[in-house]
């Protein structure tokens, strides 16, 4: 059975139905977590995939949190190898940051219920082709980031310019959430809490929200997920 690494930055942040996809395909998961104490590890080794989830931290707090350097030499790594690359809100940024773009506090907090729009590159992208063009999707995020040199541009929204891209065939990056189920949401509004009062919004909207939203782009979430898995 094949193993990919999955790197955790915060208890509630799980890779949610990205563990059920991998699952189908028979490919075990190797959980790190970081926010355990859990040391990053120095090499991808023997791992066919790297997952990289989300967390409340800044890629750019390296002397904070001196396990991201870890991790972006371990996504260069995984990169190089051509080896099967996720990485999820902060772990789309930490992928690109290893591949040389900025990444920076965006102009406002995109947290909630946001339509996405996909690009023109993915609708020939393996794990894209054949999505609806538009739909709503679940965000929390402070920080943007630029499009990679040499990436393909996948999605966008009104306020973030960069919402997915793709690097070479094998490396992906989600900005927001398509992996989360009505209990991960759950947790990060009791999670984040004092953010959320700080920028004056409804955790409880949010979450009344998914009734509406989280089935159809759990959908979604399990096509996309379920192609990317089939590349490990």
């Amino acid at each position: 059975m094949q193993t990919i690494l999955a790197i955790q930055h915060i208890e509630c942040e799980t890779p949610g139905t990205i563990a059920a996809a991998l699952e189908a395909k028979r490919i075990a998961i190797q959980a790190v977590s970081v926010y355990k104490g859990e040391p990053v590890p120095k090499e991808m080794g023997a791992a066919a995939g790297l997952v990289i989830m989300g967390g409340p931290m800044g890629v750019y707090e390296e002397d904070r949190y001196p396990f991201l350097c870890d991790e972006i030499r371990l996504i260069e790594q995984a990169v190089k190898e051509d080896k099967a690359v996720l990485g999820v809100c902060l772990g789309s940024q930490l992928l690109a940051k290893a591949l040389g773009a900025r990444v920076t506090k965006g102009k406002k907090k995109e947290i909630g219920w946001y339509p996405v729009s996909l690009a023109e590159g993915a609708t020939k992208d393996r794990l894209w082709t054949g999505v609806e063009p538009s739909f709503t999707a679940y965000h929390w995020h402070g920080d943007v980031f630029e499009l990679p040199r040499g990436a393909e541009l996948l999605a966008s929204s009104a306020s973030t310019p960069c919402q997915a891209f793709r690097y070479g065939g094998r490396a992906y990056g989600f900005l927001f959430h398509m992996e989360v189920t009505e209990k991960i949401i759950k947790q990060m509004v009791r999670t984040f809490a004092g953010e959320l009062r700080e920028g004056k919004l409804d955790g409880r909207r949010i979450t009344e929200m998914a009734a509406s939203y989280l089935p159809h782009l759990q959908s979604i979430g399990k096509a996309v997920f379920s192609r990317w898995a089939g590349l490990i």
